[in-house]
């Protein structure tokens, strides 16, 4: 499986930001984003099934990030509203098979290169 992360860049606390995930080589049975700030360890933000029908999001991101995935195409979108400085890190997005929404990075086997978001206060 190659991922490929995308969409990142610089946008002001409180605005918007959506990531892509597109993979390619196999379909996958878990997909799952995570993000790592300078200095800190990786952590979980939302994870989803291949058929979108079971999803997991971590706290932090309940009710501001939205994590769906395109039927057409082999992407996984991470919407992310009402940003927060405390949102700044590298993205990245990650598979695994089976059917557990794993939320440790450690459960994962394929990992894309990661896009940084930065969010100024």
């Amino acid at each position: 499986v190659q991922l490929q992360a995308s969409g990142g860049g610089l946008v002001q606390a409180g605005g918007s930001m959506r990531l892509s995930c597109a993979a390619s080589g196999r379909t996958f049975d878990i997909l799952g984003w995570f993000r790592q700030a300078p200095g800190e360890e990786r952590e979980f933000v939302a994870a989803l099934t291949w058929n979108g029908r079971r999803k997991a999001i971590a706290d932090f991101a309940k009710g501001r990030f939205t994590i769906s995935r395109d039927d057409s195409k082999n992407v996984v979108w991470l919407q992310m509203d009402s940003l927060e400085p405390e949102d700044t890190a590298v993205y990245y997005c990650a598979t695994r098979e089976g059917s557990i929404l794993y939320s440790n990075s450690k459960e994962y086997y394929y990992w894309g290169q990661g896009t940084l978001v930065t969010v100024s206060s």
